[in-house]
């Protein structure tokens, strides 16, 4: 699949901070890690946001915190984060 523009929201507000997105896709988490795939968001998302990435939202959500570690106007790409889990009690 690909990036949908529909899926990201901005959480936090600007300014000189890095800023915090949500961004939800039925895309797994290696699809969205890969390079470019926010593309048709690089105007957008700055180097050193955070993201919050609900994904697979078509089966079972998995959610990954992760940042923006290139955004040079041409590319951008995202680290391969850290994957949000609960322990049912």
């Amino acid at each position: 699949m690909a990036f949908s523009r529909d899926g990201l929201y901005q959480v936090g507000p600007g300014g000189s901070s890095p800023r915090l997105w949500m961004y939800s896709s039925t895309d797994a988490f290696s699809t969205i890690r890969a390079a470019d795939y926010f593309l048709p968001a690089i105007n957008e998302i700055s180097l050193n946001d955070c993201l919050l990435v609900v994904s697979a939202t078509g089966g079972t959500p998995v959610v990954t915190l992760t940042y923006c570690n290139a955004n040079d106007g041409t590319t951008i790409d995202v680290v391969d984060g850290n994957t949000v889990s609960a322990t049912d009690t």
